[in-house]
Formats: C-alpha cells, structure tokens, sequence
C-alpha cells in the first residue's frame, strides 16, 4: 500500500479516509491512476481531482460512497455506470433491516477495497460478474438470519467465481471466537478475502495443461476427494509434520487449501512489503547475523528477483512480531515459513508476475 498525502495540503492521509483532517479537502481513491485524491466540487455531482496524476479529470463519487457511506472511491464522470471498480464486484448485500448489518457492510467493503487494490497492482485480471459472466468475480455478503435458500448457515467459500463471506467475520468479538475455537494463530477479514480470491485465481489458471502440471509437483495432486479430505481434517486434526510442507494447519487439507493459503500469504507479503517501501522502512542491525532490509528493493515490483522479496520478507517480519510483542500483542505473522513453502510462494510469484 502506497503512502498517500492530500493533494491541497500535502498532510498524509489514508487510504479508509473520506476527507482531510488538516484541511478537510474531501478525498477519494481514484483507482484509475491509484491515487487517493483530494477533490474540488465542479456542481451536478461531478468533481474535480487535485491529483496531478489525474489532469484535472472530472469524477463522480460512487454511490456506496455518496449514498450509503461505506465506500470511498470514485469514478470517472462519463462512466456508463454508478458504482466502483470495488463495488460493481459485489452482488449480494446484507440485508439492511437487520440492525448492525450497514456497519458490517461497511467493514466488508473496507477489507475488499484492499483486496482490490492489491490485485490492481499486481497486474491480475479483475472483471466484475457485471461485465463478464462466465469467468467474473462476485462477491456475496449474507448472514445466518435467514437469508440462505435452505434456511442454513452461510458458510464462507467460493464456488464458480463467487466468493461469499458470512458477515459474521466483521464482528470482531465473533471472529475472535471464531479462530480460537478453529485454533487458528490468525483470522482476518481481510486475510478470508485474500484466501477465497485464491480459489477464484485457481479456476482460472488452472485450464493451462503446463501450468497445472507444474501446480501438481508443488502442491499435489487436486483431483483428490475434496469433500472427504476435509472431513479427515476436521475429524482427525492436521498431520503432525505439517509444519515441514504447508503454511498453516489447513493448507495441509487438500492442494485446493494449499494454494489458497499459500495465495494469501503472498499478498500479506507483497503488499506489506510495498507498505514497508513506501514508509522507507529499513533494518541495519547491530550484528551481522541478524535480519537486514534495505527501502529500495523492499517493495513488490515484476522484476525484483523473488529472493530478495524473501529476504526482505523474513526480515519485515522479524522486526513486525519484535515490535508486537514489545507492545504485549501476539505475533503480527505467527507463520514460519519452511523451504517447501518459499518454494510454493515462488511459484504463486512467478504466476502473477507472468500475467
């Protein structure tokens, strides 16, 4: 994530902002040319961007944003639609009679909007199941209160290019609950996104003969029973040795699992290492036998060999979970990382970076 300043004050601001707090210019994200933008009121709804990236372009803000308040983004003004890049993704909303539904919605559009960021620059392909049916993205936000066919509980997964999330997860109380019953060391909204858009990024790789086959020596063979794999996982628990292979417990349940988690924590890494440039984050430590990172080569670029994104990586971390653990929270990465599972997030880099 870049470091983002307002264009009328130069005061930095962020990238959940709605307006400037030192000058209160209003602000929004201009996917377009990936700045966060202060704005000028142009009347008829239209607005006029500071940004010099921009060139005066005019925009509308999205409707999520002008109307229901749990968006920030704009778009251009002759766009044939009102919505978002982010938010044409989503399909199905919560059901807004329900109390407390507008602020999940809001917090579910928060965790997406940086998902969407992250794909926009990595180069992957993002097309709205608006605009392309049969391989689009969708997104669908339901709760347990009745909103499923059968009356059941929403479980969250994706299936055919639609991700669905139980709202469930914005609740902080419930997500908590949530990952220590799962014993899970880390359950983010944000990380669930990141996970289920690795299944979507699988089903459309995955028509290559070559790269599938390469997938298969990495991950293991998917056209094991995935139903049945998951039922041994929750009826026997993880192998014991899944630590050696796989990046979390449930990796180890099916090479589906693997590639999803292991998809996921390549966007935890390139967009917290992008984050890390653009702070100028640095370590220079006192002994020669502990992690370094220098700012310039620590962000997420095509090019930037995959080791130095490693080791840039391993050191980011070191200094990550030092720090939380100086403030007495847990670990901000509770992951180690075995060389099997470097070698699958090689291979996820060499994906993106070849699309």
């Amino acid at each position: 994530m870049n470091v983002f300043h307002c264009d009328h004050c130069q005061h930095t601001v962020f990238f959940e902002n709605v307006s400037c707090l030192s000058c209160g210019h209003a602000l929004a994200y201009l996917p377009d040319v990936g700045d966060m933008a202060a704005l000028a009121p142009e009347g008829n709804g239209q607005w006029r961007s500071l940004s010099p990236a921009s060139n005066n372009r005019r925009y509308r803000l999205c409707d999520n944003y002008a109307l229901n308040g749990v968006c920030n983004w704009a778009l251009p003004a002759d766009a044939p639609h009102s919505l978002c890049r982010a938010c044409r993704l989503t399909r199905v909303l919560p059901n807004q009679d329900q109390p407390g539904n507008l602020e999940a919605w809001g917090k579910l559009e928060v965790a997406k909007r940086r998902l969407v960021h992250s794909l926009l620059q990595l180069n992957l392909p993002l097309n709205s199941h608006l605009d392309d049916a049969e391989t689009g993205l969708a997104f669908d936000f339901l709760s347990d209160s009745g909103e499923t066919q059968d009356g059941g509980a929403v479980l969250t997964g994706h299936q055919n290019g639609v991700i669905t999330i139980n709202i469930a997860e914005a609740d902080d109380l419930e997500r908590e609950r949530r990952r220590l019953a799962m014993r899970e060391p880390y359950r983010t909204l944000l990380g669930h996104f990141r996970h289920e858009v690795g299944h979507y990024y699988w089903d459309l790789f995955s028509p290559d003969h070559a790269w599938l086959s390469a997938f298969r020596q990495r991950f293991g063979d998917e056209r094991e029973d995935y139903a049945a794999a998951l039922q041994r996982h929750y009826d026997q628990g993880p192998r014991a040795d899944w630590q050696q292979q796989h990046v979390t417990s449930y990796a180890s349940t099916h090479p589906w699992e693997d590639w999803a988690e292991t998809w996921a924590h390549y966007l935890h890494m390139t967009d917290s290492l992008d984050t890390a440039a653009a702070c100028g984050f640095s370590l220079r430590p006192s002994r020669s036998d502990e992690p370094q990172m220098t700012a310039p080569r620590s962000g997420f670029h095509p090019a930037r060999p995959f080791d130095l994104m490693i080791e840039d990586w391993l050191a980011l971390i070191y200094a990550l979970n030092n720090l939380n653990r100086s403030m007495g929270l847990a670990d901000g990465y509770p992951f180690v990382l075995a060389p099997p599972v470097i070698e699958k997030l090689r291979f996820v880099h060499d994906t993106v970076t070849r699309n």
